[in-house]
C-alpha cells in the first residue's frame, strides 16, 4: 500500500539529476529524456552504494552500515561501527537512517516557522542540514564524508575513489551519464560519482515510500488499534510524551505526509556511552554542533551538545538510539524521556562523593543548553510524565511507522 508521491518530493529527482541532464532540460529537451538520464545515474548510484571495493579495506560498502533491511540504518546493535583501512577503527557516532531525508532544509542557525506551521515570529534556533550535526546540506556532500573518513571507508583521496570506479564493471554508466571523457579530470569525476550517490538516495521507492500503516491510516484506508490510537494521542499530547513537538506527526498544509522530524538540533543530555572507544579518554566529548567533526561553529558554546532530531519513521527497526547509540530498545528511550529528571540516578553515574553526575557526557559549562521542555520539566521525586502502560502504548504506535505495511493479517 503506497501513497501517491507529492509533487514537492517528486521534484527531488530533478534536483539530483546530473549536470548534463539539467542542462538538457534547460535547452528544451523533454522531461522524459531528463528522467531517463536521472535513472541511469540512480542505477549507477545503487552500484556504488553496494560496492565494498570503494573502501580502502575492500570490505566496507555504504550498505554495510546503512542496511536496506534496517531502513538504511545500522545492521546490528553496536553503538558505533568498525571501519578504516584495517576494519579495526571504530566510529564516533551511531549510524543514522538514510530514509526520509529528501525534504531536509539547508542548515540555518535561525529557523522561523512558516505561516502554515506556526508562529512565523518564533526563532526555533539551529535547524536543518544532514548528518547528526547538520554540517552538510546536499546528498553528494554527505556521500563524500564516509568515503574519505579514516574510520569509515578510509580512502586517502578522491583520486583513490575515482580509480576504483574507473576499474569497475559499471564505469561505462558514469561515461554514459557524464560523457566519455569524465575520468580525464579527477575532480570532476569524483563530483560525478557523488552525484550518482545523491541520485540513488532520491529513489522514493527505496528511501521515502510512505508505505507504513500510519500512512494508510492518514489516507483513510485502515484504522489504528485501540492501543495504537492511545499511543498516538500520548505521542502528540504536550503534557505527556510531547514527542510531536520535534517529531511532527501531522501532514503538512499541502497534504505532504509527515517525516516525523522538525529537522531541529537539540541537546538532550543523554548518558555517556562507555562502549564507544573514543570515550575511554575522559577529556573527549562529542559536542555535536560545535565539534569535533563540525568545525565552523566551535566559537558558539550555546550550541554545544546539540544533535539533529532524526526521523522516527522505521524507528522500531533500530537497535541503537541517539547519536551515541547508548540505548538499545525503544522502552529504554521512553523511560529516559520520562525519568531523566525524576530519577537521574537510573541514568547517570555517581561520583566518589555519592552525588549523581547528571549529564555526564557534556561538560558542565554547557548544561544550560540542555532541553527542559516537557517531559523534561520535572524534578527529583516528581511522578514521571509517562506510566509503563503509556510507554507501551506509544511503542505500539511507533511500530505503525515501519514501511512495507500490507494490511492486517487475517
Amino acid at each position: 500500500m503506497m501513497m501517491r508521491l507529492p509533487a514537492i518530493l517528486l521534484s527531488g529527482l530533478l534536483i539530483a539529476a546530473s549536470a548534463p541532464a539539467v542542462a538538457a532540460a534547460q535547452q528544451g529537451v523533454s522531461r522524459a529524456v531528463v528522467y531517463r538520464q536521472v535513472r541511469v545515474l540512480a542505477t549507477l548510484g545503487r552500484s556504488l552504494f553496494f560496492d565494498p571495493a570503494l573502501s580502502a579495506s575492500g570490505k566496507l560498502s555504504c550498505a554495510s552500515c546503512h542496511n536496506p533491511s534496517r531502513a538504511y540504518g545500522p545492521p546490528n546493535a553496536l553503538a558505533v561501527q568498525p571501519g578504516g583501512k584495517d576494519m579495526r577503527q571504530m566510529g564516533l557516532r551511531a549510524v543514522p537512517s538514510l530514509k526520509y531525508m529528501q525534504a531536509t532544509p539547508q542548515f540555518t542557525e535561525h529557523f522561523y516557522d512558516s505561516d502554515d506551521e506556526g508562529d512565523a515570529g518564533v526563532d526555533n534556533g539551529p535547524t536543518g542540514g544532514l548528518t547528526w550535526d547538520g554540517r552538510v546540506d546536499r546528498g553528494r556532500d554527505q556521500a563524500r564524508l564516509p568515503l574519505l573518513s579514516p574510520f569509515e571507508m578510509a580512502n586517502e583521496s578522491p583520486a583513490a575513489v575515482v580509480a576504483s570506479v574507473r576499474n569497475s564493471a559499471y564505469a561505462g554508466r558514469l561515461r554514459q551519464a557524464f560523457g566519455a571523457g569524465v575520468f580525464a579530470d579527477t575532480e570532476k569525476a569524483f563530483d560525478a560519482i557523488l552525484q550518482a550517490f545523491e541520485a540513488y538516495e532520491q529513489n522514493y521507492v527505496e528511501f521515502y515510500p510512505f508505505s507504513s500503516k500510519y500512512d494508510a491510516y492518514l489516507a483513510g484506508k485502515v484504522k489504528l488499534t485501540g492501543q495504537e490510537a492511545r499511543g498516538l494521542a500520548l505521542f502528540n499530547d504536550p503534557a505527556k510524551g510531547n514527542c510531536a513537538h520535534c517529531h511532527l506527526s501531522a501532514p503538512g498544509a499541502d497534504g505532504t505526509p509527515p517525516t516525523f522530524t522538525d529537522h531541529g538540533l537539540v541537546a538532550l543530555g543523554v548518558p555517556r556511552n562507555r562502549e564507544i572507544p573514543a570515550n575511554a579518554d575522559p577529556a573527549y566529548f562529542d559536542l555535536g554542533l560545535c565539534g569535533p567533526l563540525r568545525t565552523d561553529l566551535r566559537a558558539h558554546p550555546e550550541y554545544c551538545g546539540m544533535f539533529k532530531s532524526p526521523t522516527l519513521r522505521n524507528v522500531a527497526t533500530r537497535r541503537t538510539f541517539f547519536h551515541n547509540g547508548v540505548f538499545h530498545t525503544l522502552k529504554e528511550v521512553l523511560e529516559f524521556y520520562a525519568e531523566r529528571d525524576t530519577n537521574p540516578e537510573k541514568w547517570y553515574p555517581r561520583g566518589q562523593d555519592g552525588v549523581v553526575r547528571k549529564f555526564d557526557d557534556l561538560p558542565s559549562e554547557y548544561h544550560a543548553n540542555i532541553n527542559v521542555e516537557p517531559p523534561f520539566d520535572r524534578h527529583v521525586g516528581d511522578k514521571p510524565a509517562l506510566s509503563e502502560q503509556e510507554m507501551d502504548d506509544i511503542i505500539a504506535y511507533l511500530q505503525t511507522l515501519n514501511d512495507g505495511y500490507r494490511g492486517e493479517k487475517q
